[in-house]
């Protein structure tokens, strides 16, 4: 294939115009697919290197309000996602605990309902991109596949024109054709590939969120049941 017209360039320059808007479609979804991937990459190692950077701080033994006090002050990082939840946890906890005649295990239902929310707002955050990755991942090839077949449809409706039929004849279409199942093929496998990682380790980090509430629970409720009024000197 040495002249122009038969290189990958020249298949596509010729594509009839169906195929060129399915090329373009599928190669347009891959550059953004690719984009995705690199930044929720990007963005799940930060959030497992905070988790493990706060985890570590929360199991040091020390006091949970200066814990909750420097949250506050600093603007966190949506990455950051178990310092979200502490803080959403300990807030309902300071809260109700200031409230006159309230129950221990009433506070703790309220910690545990706090909790439970800012888990949700991370998992929603982690599954951010997923369902576009899960869509290239299956739509592409039949995009693809519908780019082909249109276009080897366009060479037999060629042949009826022409008094004899030779490989000449019909393989520039079946090539430019077949050239949208490979794009199709090569914007779907990397998004598929990816969107089975992605949910791998959002489904670690959603696992160790609720470990995290357990943890968090058990520890107020030790305070609770001590019977030291002040929130201040909470552990």
């Amino acid at each position: 294939m040495q002249n122009e017209h038969m290189s990958v360039w020249g298949l596509v320059s010729e594509a009839s115009l169906v195929v060129q808007l399915v090329m373009t479609t599928l190669v347009l979804a891959s550059v953004a697919s690719w984009y995705l991937i690199i930044q929720r990459g990007a963005a799940l190692r930060r959030s497992e290197r905070l988790l493990k950077s706060f985890l570590q701080r929360f199991r040091s033994g020390g006091e949970l309000s200066q814990l909750y006090r420097e949250g506050h002050e600093q603007s966190l990082p949506r990455e950051a996602a178990l310092q979200h939840i502490f803080l959403a946890g300990y807030q309902e906890f300071s809260q109700l605990q200031r409230q006159p005649g309230i129950a221990p295990d009433a506070v703790i239902d309220g910690v545990e309902r706090s909790l439970y929310v800012a888990i949700s707002e991370q998992e929603e955050r982690l599954e951010g991109g997923l369902q576009f990755l899960a869509t290239v991942g299956s739509v592409s090839p039949y995009i693809g596949l519908f780019g082909t077949v249109w276009g080897i449809m366009n060479s037999f409706l060629g042949l009826s024109m022409v008094q004899q039929a030779t490989l000449s004849t019909v393989a520039p279409g079946i090539a430019e054709a077949l050239i949208a199942t490979a794009i199709g093929l090569f914007a779907a496998i990397p998004a598929v590939m990816a969107y089975n990682r992605f949910s791998a380790r959002g489904q670690t980090l959603s696992a160790r969120y609720y470990s995290f509430a357990n943890e968090l629970q058990a520890r107020l409720h030790r305070r609770l049941h001590a019977g030291s009024p002040s929130i201040a000197a909470a552990a």
